[in-house]
């Protein structure tokens, strides 16, 4: 079978390797593939691996031979799933590979505000603390986190991770979650205007929906703390980006922790890029080396089960 990567870079930026999937069938890897080429590249494919490639209407209509799509993220809003089901055509998904790995940039941000390692580094650097009179200085403000309260609205894998990594801190754990389920970790469930209003850190690990768009906004951005932070490593549709501008600028919310916005590359004119207190990472939550490398495995193998006749982890039976 012809094997097509569509933007092999997003996964394997070339710390990784291919091997296993060329032992497959035939492989064509193209780092990025622009929209205009699309049809071009995969016209007389029978599998086709995308991560932010749209495979659509007009794609399918136009590559007849195309019998799967794989999708090496978790989230598979670039495929028309439906037509793919319509089509005779399988779409699977890697779920749960990054789950560690997008906790770990939550704290990241977390323990940035909280502790002002970078501030304090640069500090030293430009000889504050040789020319100090003291052995210590306080010139940036340290809080804990052991009580403090941790907001998560979104319970699925990463918001239980991230919960279970905050009652490790010592941390009041509030979630706010369309279902609540039981759970071992110690958490409160609260609505979402007691968590906007109660949590001094406040983390989005909802799904996109016409339920969560914009879920922070002017008005539920304005029942949160002075001293509180936004973080959002989800997706960029759950903020308004404007209103968290300027709820950062007037200081009306102390920071914000950022590894999605609603356009990536993000434009120039984005408000929040020139945004007092934030700290803005390129999507880069998932891209451990650890997280990439089960990425690559789990895609391999759900492309080794399709072609034995057992498909897994498909999102439009």
């Amino acid at each position: 079978m012809k094997i097509v990567v569509l933007d092999g870079y997003a996964m394997n930026s070339g710390d990784l390797s291919w091997e296993d999937l060329k032992k497959l069938g035939e492989l064509s890897i193209y780092d990025r593939t622009p929209e205009s080429k699309v049809v071009e590249r995969i016209s007389d494919s029978e599998i086709v691996i995308t991560n932010k490639v749209v495979i659509g209407k007009e794609v399918f209509e136009k590559c007849k031979n195309i019998k799967y799509v794989g999708v090496t993220a978790t989230g598979y809003n670039v495929v028309d799933t439906n037509l793919a089901k319509e089509l005779g055509v399988i779409v699977t998904n890697v779920p749960a590979y990054s789950t560690d790995s997008v906790a770990q940039l939550v704290f990241s941000f977390i323990l940035e505000h909280s502790q002002n390692v970078s501030k304090y580094a640069k500090s030293v650097k430009s000889g504050d603390w040789v020319n100090s009179k003291d052995f210590s200085y306080q010139k940036f403000p340290i809080i804990e986190l052991a009580g403090k309260n941790l907001g998560i609205i979104g319970f699925g894998a990463i918001g239980k991770k991230v919960a279970e990594i905050g009652n490790a801190f010592g941390m009041n754990v509030l979630v706010n979650t369309r279902t609540v389920s039981k759970t071992k970790l110690d958490v409160n469930f609260v609505s979402k205007e007691e968590i906007f209003k109660n949590s001094d850190f406040l983390t989005l690990h909802c799904p996109l929906n016409d339920e969560t768009d914009e879920i922070a906004n002017e008005k539920t951005l304005n029942l949160m703390k002075n001293s509180a932070i936004l973080i959002n490593t989800g997706r960029g549709g759950l903020i308004n980006e404007k209103d968290l501008a300027d709820a950062l600028n007037l200081e009306k919310i102390a920071g914000a922790g950022l590894d999605v916005l609603s356009t990536e590359p993000p434009k120039k004119d984005n408000p929040l890029l020139n945004a007092k207190n934030t700290y803005i990472t390129p999507h880069v939550a998932w891209a451990s080396y650890e997280a990439r490398k089960r990425l690559m495995a789990v895609t391999i193998n759900n492309v080794k089960s399709f072609i034995d006749g057992n498909p897994i982890n498909v999102v439009n039976k």
